[in-house]
This record gives structure tokens, C-alpha cells and sequence, in this order.
């Protein structure tokens, strides 16, 4: 399944006031502007997740290859407001590493 492309947008599409914990397997990633997204299979559902630019995550120590498909995440963020199956992610946890990605 492919990563949906995303034009760059505010982020009042995402609801700030719910937020969720996600830990599973990533499906996918692509590491591209404006946003790195990624694929995340969690309890029987495919999550797509959007994360920080891809110049933010390499200065705080997610640079390019450092997620790959088949490793175990946990990302804490934000659900879209009118996608279901779509989170803003604040952090994330990889190879045991969290990073405050906004």
C-alpha cells in the first residue's frame, strides 16, 4: 500500500484534545517533504502517521534510514479530524530512543 501524499497543512485538521498511543509494526516509511510518514500496523489496523520534516527529525537524531519497515514503534500524537485512520505524531520510540518530534 502506498503512503498518501499530503500537500502541506495547518494542523486544526488533527483533534489536540484526544490523544492516542500507538505501538506496532512499521509497514512503510518515507522519508520526503514536507512531512516523513510512515505506515503502522497496530491491533489489526493500519495507521498512516505523519511526522516532522524530514530536516527536524535528522537534527534531533532520526536521520534517514534510521526507521525501517518491520521495526516496532510507539507514537503518541494526534487523530485526524476526518480521516479514522490518520495521527499527527508528537513523539516517537524506535530501537528504544524517544524523540519529541514538534
Amino acid at each position: 500500500m502506498a503512503l498518501p501524499a499530503l500537500a502541506h497543512h495547518g494542523w486544526g485538521g488533527y483533534d489536540a484534545g484526544k490523544t492516542l498511543t500507538l505501538t506496532g509494526t512499521v509497514e512503510q516509511f518515507a522519508f520526503s517533504n514536507p512531512h516523513a510518514m510512515l505506515n503502522l500496523g497496530s491491533d489489526g489496523k493500519l495507521w498512516h502517521v505523519v511526522l516532522a520534516p524530514p530536516g527536524r527529525m535528522t537534527a534531533r537524531g532520526l536521520p534517514d534510514g534510521t526507521i525501517k519497515p518491520g521495526q516496532t514503534v510507539t507514537v503518541v500524537g494526534y487523530p485526524s479530524k476526518s480521516d479514522p485512520a490518520e495521527l499527527r505524531a508528537e513523539r516517537i520510540t524506535v530501537g528504544g530512543q524517544t524523540v519529541e518530534l514538534r
